[in-house]
């Protein structure tokens, strides 16, 4: 459940940003958590014709959700040059991907790095695993080569994190999730969900869990874990004999594609606090509770 503080940090961070096609606006709050171990990206020009928006909660530390943040998009570009265009797919194995590249002296370092754990990492060490310097979100995309060192054995981290983003290329929506956060589309005024929760008592997800060799306990994933997917949670995914798909915890998003109309107003991003509250519980939660929420409404589709 994570540690608590005696008194909630409320200062809200907030930023906003358009382009010719969106608007959007965003906004976070640690509350009660020890730490934030939320986090988002926002891009309105992935690239001359996609917005990229994403949220990603953090369980156990905040270094893979601030992982996924840096990189996820870069992979989703990256493989869209290789797909033809898909997006759907894109994302999909850019999800996959996140937890092979926090694999390794690499993998390990940049998450040292990210979780503010610098004091792991010193001297000439931290020069050779420190990631070297990508470009912003414009196509110059880094091929993530390996590099030796005493961590190269390193499998991927405990830790981990949910995964909601939404990609805009034209009149297409295109809405990839892993976990718990989520996705509404207001559509002429009525909320409609894009994205659904990955709990262990789902029969799919509860199918490939026991599958895997998993089980569920107290509706938690192997007494531990109330996710059945997400990106990171290594311990969950050491079975060799099944590919990531079907590991007892996977990063393979459900993927859901969507022609915008002209009854589509806006779209909430969230984690999954703005979501389980009543409105009365939800203003409570919004003075003093942990939420990130990313909100993302149409200009002119063009």
């Amino acid at each position: 459940m994570g540690v608590y503080l005696s008194s909630p940090k409320t200062e809200k961070v907030s930023e906003d940003g358009e382009n010719h096609r969106l608007r959007y606006g965003l906004s976070f709050m640690q509350g009660w958590r020890a730490t934030m171990e939320d986090a988002h990206a926002a891009y309105p020009d992935l690239d001359g014709s996609t917005s990229f928006f994403g949220v990603y909660d953090g369980h156990g530390g905040k270094a893979v959700a601030k992982f996924c943040a840096k990189y996820l998009h870069q992979q989703v570009l990256k493989h869209v040059a290789c797909s033809a265009g898909d997006l759907g797919t894109s994302a999909q194995k850019a999800f996959l991907r996140m937890d092979e590249m926090m694999r390794g002296q690499r993998g390990w370092g940049e998450l040292a790095i990210l979780g503010d754990k610098r004091d792991k990492v010193s001297g000439m060490m931290e020069g050779l695993i420190s990631s070297p310097r990508v470009g912003e979100a414009n196509g110059h995309v880094d091929d993530w080569s390996s590099y030796e060192g005493p961590h190269s054995d390193f499998h991927g981290p405990n830790s981990g994190s949910t995964a909601c983003i939404a990609m805009i290329q034209n009149t297409q929506l295109v809405v990839a999730n892993a976990g718990d956060s989520r996705c509404v589309i207001s559509r002429k005024g009525q909320a409609y969900n894009l994205s659904k929760d990955h709990k262990p008592d789902l029969e799919v997800e509860k199918d490939r869990i026991l599958k895997a060799g998993g089980f569920i306990q107290f509706g938690r994933v192997n007494g531990s874990l109330n996710l059945a997917r997400a990106i990171g949670d290594a311990e969950f995914k050491q079975n060799k004999s099944l590919p990531p798909e079907k590991q007892i915890i996977t990063a393979n998003p459900d993927i859901n594609i969507v022609e915008l109309c002209d009854d589509d107003e806006f779209l909430v991003l969230a984690c999954d606090g703005i979501w389980k509250v009543s409105f009365q519980q939800f203003v409570r939660k919004f003075s003093t509770g942990v939420w990130h929420l990313l909100l993302v409404a149409r200009d002119v589709i063009t």
